[in-house]
């Protein structure tokens, strides 16, 4: 079994900072891509980071500049840093990442169960 675990979300005013962190654990063989989504109330989930094994990595329009994402190989985990926070960060953030297993090394997507982040004066 895998497990997610995210840790870092909260409650934080607007131009403030947070940091959020998801920790892979089990019987892992590989992790590939890994990444943070978030959802909006009322709204899909959407993509706001990823990076690749090799330490590449894609961000959302919406926060390039503000937010950045980092992994730990060593450690299975993988960061968000949430700089400039505006209201419209506002969401619960999930933690995404794609695992190779001893029972299935082509590797499959798990997700945490997500952490709240509000942004608001």
């Amino acid at each position: 079994q895998v497990q997610l675990v995210e840790t870092g979300g909260g409650f934080v005013q607007p131009g403030g900072s947070l940091r959020l962190s998801c920790a892979a654990s089990g019987s892992i063989f590989s992790i590939y891509n890994m990444g943070w989504y978030r959802q909006a109330p009322g709204k899909q989930r959407e993509l706001v980071a990823v990076i690749t094994s090799g330490g590449s990595t894609n961000y959302a329009d919406s926060v390039k500049g503000r937010f950045t994402i980092s992994r730990d190989n060593a450690k299975n985990t993988v960061h968000l840093q949430m700089n400039s926070l505006k209201p419209d960060d506002t969401a619960v953030y999930y933690c995404d990442a794609r695992i190779a297993t001893p029972a299935q090394l082509g590797g499959m997507d798990y997700w945490g169960k997500g952490t709240l982040v509000t942004v608001s004066s």
